[in-house]
């Protein structure tokens, strides 16, 4: 899996006022067992992990992410839990381990996302739930593409190419292709708000996730333009900013 090294604190201030709120609406649209043990992929600081325990009991719940830093805060967030380090594309698991396979907002960061998928359906019992939501980049409704947009006014940069998880239908396709059945398909949105326009662009450059290196190469000037266009957009009061995901869930067969 492919993601910068970054501060639980940073991340949470970039991306967790998301990532907390949809954590709880993904887990009641994907469905948390009765029984089994759950696995949280690409847990990052635990927004998800923190759900599943909440409705199962920590000693339910196991969680990997590939950065060290991000599990053990994980372990002090969720006392109980088994958190490990390792990425998705190889989990440390034996195959038909688990009643419930979740990855929140992961797919697109995985470096082989088709074995990720694969590994997920792998460990996961006949008949588990194996689910999976990405931000909806194909639309512009992540919580961070207002900010994309208005850089990649002043730098020409488009979108490139899509990557996994971002388009419709795509977390379904590859639900299918690694052997799930009755595989659905939904959007799911959550809001927040940030205090001000100055706010809402500083957490955009603490080098997180899909923001880390909108800025790089820009000068001072070129910054202050996007800068300015942010404050024409939103104004001096509170930003109050939308972000939808794709999301899909099947049956491991």
């Amino acid at each position: 899996m492919v993601f910068e090294d970054v501060a639980a604190a940073d991340y949470d201030r970039f991306m967790g006022r998301f990532s907390v709120p949809l954590a709880d609406v993904f887990a009641t649209w994907a469905g948390v067992p009765d029984e089994g043990r759950m696995l949280d992929v690409g847990s990052g600081p635990g927004a998800l992990t923190a759900v599943l325990a909440e409705r199962r009991g920590a000693s339910a719940v196991t969680a990997t992410d590939p950065k060290p830093g991000f599990v053990a805060e994980l372990a002090l967030r969720v006392p109980g839990i088994d958190a490990r380090v390792g990425p998705a594309e190889h989990l440390p698991f034996a195959d038909d381990t688990f009643a419930g396979v979740y990855a929140e907002l992961v797919v697109h960061f995985m470096t082989d996302a088709h074995a990720g998928i694969g590994e997920m359906v792998r460990v996961a019992r006949p008949g588990a739930v194996v689910a999976a939501c990405v931000w909806d980049f194909e639309n512009a409704r992540a919580p961070h593409s207002a900010f994309l947009t208005l850089a990649s006014a002043e730098t020409g940069r488009g979108r490139g190419a899509a990557r996994p998880g971002t388009d419709r239908g795509d977390l379904a396709r590859r639900l299918r292709d690694a052997g799930c059945r009755d595989v659905a398909e939904a959007e799911l949105s959550v809001t927040a708000v940030f205090d001000d326009v100055d706010e809402w662009w500083g957490v955009h450059t603490l080098g997180v996730g899909s923001t880390a290196h909108t800025l790089d190469g820009l000068d001072d000037a070129a910054i202050g333009r996007i800068r300015a266009a942010a404050r024409d957009r939103f104004g001096g009061g509170p930003v109050e900013i939308t972000g939808t995901a794709w999301a899909a869930r099947g049956l491991a067969a």
